[in-house]
């Protein structure tokens, strides 16, 4: 099981400590130093906004976000990501008395990453600043923060969406099978893998080191989260129309296939794996139900225009599964994700020369095929062979020979991959 490894993300003491004779006023300003710090220290909860020219609600969702630290007694800081705006965001957030931090990528996830960094609670809970979230109840984030949950995500479809908070198109089609799909992928227990209201332990998400700079942040964070093992929760949670006037941020086609590819690239298995397992067995079973002759089902007859189809079939499903080991070793090997037990295993066993030694006994048992099929051919003087069983074996050995080709160099990249590099 994959551990989460904590890191020391306390700010670091002072380095320049009085020193005797120093001034008063040099003394309270060091003193001063050391309390702040100290205090930054012992926040418990930072509530974070990533924000770009949201001045018509950002004073509102600050004012609910502290009016909540203040009713549920909480140390704990208002953060705003700020990601350039030009309409006066900053000076409101200041105004209201948020702490400001400017990042300068720009992105959702952009702000986000550099909102994190510099948040000073020991849980983060982060959402839109478009007053479409309630920041005045986040009671079950904190509770479950508090239990030891390591990631909380909220749930709009259980807690309730009010109508016009979330276009149609979104509903019923983008949020569902995204989520579908990530729970098919990463057996995450999480029923909205897109809410934007969400809260976390900050060192733990600290060490997933995010890098996504757009809207697939949200996605990101949910996968690493679940290849590491961390504890996921979930619970129900609003969603309003916020209140801007402006079209928002996300491109609802756009956005979608980023989620959509960042899910895709992170699991090999369902990229390449199960596609190439399904193809190799329909392959298979082609080849053993048609080598021997022609096969009628229902009325149809399936011959040799199957067989070849079943030959490709396999040709293919190799390659996928090829794709599927590659993805894992350079993933392993440049830490994309996270080693996998299975693969351990099998990996010591997948040497280059035995790689090679399969590949050389599928070659000559297809050449050899290849040429008892042609001898045959030869030996009836070259005549039609369309329907005969010269044909038959010549496809079969011919599908022996490509694939053999297929895993020697497959091997000899999977080995490139893993060659040792200077300074790792």
């Amino acid at each position: 099981m994959n551990t989460v490894r904590k890191i020391d993300a306390s700010w670091p003491e002072p380095d320049n400590q009085p020193e005797e004779g120093v001034g008063a006023f040099e003394l309270l300003k060091h003193l001063r130093s050391e309390f702040e710090g100290q205090e930054a220290r012992d926040l418990e909860l930072t509530i974070l906004m990533p924000c770009l020219n949201e001045a018509e609600t950002l004073a509102t969702c600050i004012r609910k976000a502290r009016d909540y630290l203040d009713r549920a007694g909480i140390k704990g800081e208002v953060l705003i990501a700020d990601n350039g705006s030009t309409d006066g965001s900053r000076e409101i957030a200041k105004e209201e008395g948020a702490r400001v931090q400017p990042v300068a990528a720009r992105g959702y996830g952009a702000a986000l990453i550099g909102g994190i960094r510099a948040a000073r609670g020991k849980y983060v809970i982060m959402g839109d600043a478009d007053d479409s979230y309630d920041f005045a109840n986040l009671d079950a984030f904190v509770w479950e923060l508090r239990e030891g949950a390591q990631l909380v995500m909220g749930n709009r479809f259980e807690g309730g969406i009010a109508p016009g908070a979330m276009p149609f198109l979104h509903r019923m089609l983008g949020n569902p099978v995204l989520s579908f799909i990530g729970r098919l992928f990463f057996k995450i227990p999480v029923g909205d893998f897109h809410c934007g209201l969400r809260g976390f332990n900050r060192d733990a998400i600290r060490d997933l080191k995010l890098s996504s700079p757009g809207m697939e942040f949200a996605s990101e964070m949910v996968v690493k989260a679940s290849l590491n093992d961390l504890d996921i929760r979930e619970v129900p949670t609003t969603l309003s129309p916020d209140g801007r006037t402006r079209a928002p941020h996300l491109r609802t086609w756009r956005d979608g296939w980023r989620h959509l590819r960042f899910l895709l690239l992170h699991s090999p298995k369902w990229l390449f794996g199960v596609p190439g397992s399904t193809l190799l067995g329909a392959g298979l079973v082609g080849i053993a139900a048609l080598i021997g002759g022609p096969l009628e089902i229902g009325g149809i007859r399936f011959d040799l225009l199957t067989l070849v189809a079943s030959c490709f079939s396999v040709i293919l499903g190799v390659q996928l599964l090829t794709f599927s080991l590659l993805t894992r070793v350079y993933a392993g090997e440049f830490g994309v994700l996270p080693t996998s037990k299975h693969l351990d295993r099998i990996l010591p066993f997948l040497t280059l020369e035995r790689q090679l030694q399969l590949a050389a006994i599928l070659c000559v048992a297809g050449l050899a095929g290849a040429g008892a099929a042609f001898s045959g051919w030869a030996s009836s003087g070259f005549g039609d062979i369309v329907g005969s069983s010269t044909l038959r074996w010549f496809s079969l050995s011919l599908t022996s020979v490509a694939i053999s080709v297929q895993l020697a160099a497959a091997a000899f990249l999977a080995s490139f991959i893993r060659l040792p590099q200077s300074g790792k």
